[in-house]
């Protein structure tokens, strides 16, 4: 990337990864049913091992990465992954406005594809995390616009992860449209998606834009999930960025067709509070903002 100046450090590739062969290589980029989108913010730590997970998908995608104003070497780390490795990508600046929310308006605005994934740039999904996706949202009907992957711990083993696992997919069975799990793990029929009006600050410029969106995309269809779709979240974060127990409670027992007033009552609450999506650069784990 001209102009951009890596990190100091010398970067060293697994040689077995680089070498490898990238799943679905020799699909055309026009055959793509998907592409991810994928925001982040000084995630040099992080971002090698999600992209590497991300090559091995078993679907073809577009990749599109938006850098929300980093200041580490991430940019370059991206390049160093991807450059000549079979992937069709593309890295956007989105630095003016800080936050998940302008960071994915920028990104949809280069999606052409029939699908779309949101993925955190700090977050493990295995190698067949499209293809679950897929098998979800091409339902006979044609009614699914969202399909939510399980949140489960990174080892992915004992009786937590499938206490988590069976947690999520009862709530959504019983709460089948809320949001039980964050953008790290929503893959949504772009159509539907662009028809709720997508992400938008003017509408919602606070933290917790991943269930204001779903809710709007919930009035098109319906969500689904299973114990096969899921995906391991990091859980660095220490610093309380996010609602209470009674906004929370509010959340899961308002009607559905009171949930735009719920969510009109959450934003000033939350602008009071300063809850801002911008607070998610704050990045408390590393000592830094």
């Amino acid at each position: 990337m001209s102009g951009y100046e890596p990190c100091d450090e010398t970067v060293a590739f697994d040689p077995d990864w680089w070498d490898e062969p990238v799943a679905g290589a020799g699909a055309s980029a026009a055959a793509a049913r998907w592409t991810i989108l994928l925001a982040f913010y000084n995630e040099a730590d992080t971002i090698v091992a999600t992209l590497q997970q991300l090559r091995r998908q078993t679907r073809p995608f577009k990749l599109v990465l938006i850098d929300n104003g980093s200041t580490d070497c991430s940019v370059a780390l991206c390049h160093g992954a991807l450059a000549g490795r079979g992937v069709d990508y593309v890295i956007l600046r989105q630095g003016e406005i800080a936050g998940q929310t302008a960071a994915f308006t920028a990104g949809l605005a280069q999606v052409e594809t029939e699908f779309v994934a949101t993925c955190d740039a700090d977050t493990f999904y295995p190698i067949g995390y499209l293809a679950q996706a897929e098998r979800l949202l091409d339902d006979r009907c044609g009614r699914t616009v969202v399909a939510s992957a399980c949140f489960v711990p990174s080892d992915n083993l004992g009786a937590r992860a499938a206490a988590m696992t069976l947690h999520q997919c009862i709530a959504t069975r019983l709460l089948p449209r809320q949001a039980h799990v964050g953008a790290a793990g929503h893959c949504f029929r772009t159509d539907a998606l662009r028809a709720a009006g997508g992400y938008d600050m003017s509408r919602w410029p606070y933290v917790l834009g991943d269930h204001e969106v779903l809710h709007r995309v919930m009035k098109l269809g319906r969500q689904r999930m299973t114990p096969s779709h899921w995906c391991s979240p990091s859980r660095r974060r220490r610093v309380p960025i996010r609602w209470t127990l009674t906004e929370r409670l509010a959340y899961h027992l308002t009607p559905f067709a009171l949930k735009d007033r719920y969510f009109r009552w959450l934003g000033r609450r939350f602008a009071q509070r300063g809850l801002f999506a911008a607070r998610l650069r704050i990045r408390d784990w590393q000592g830094t903002q």
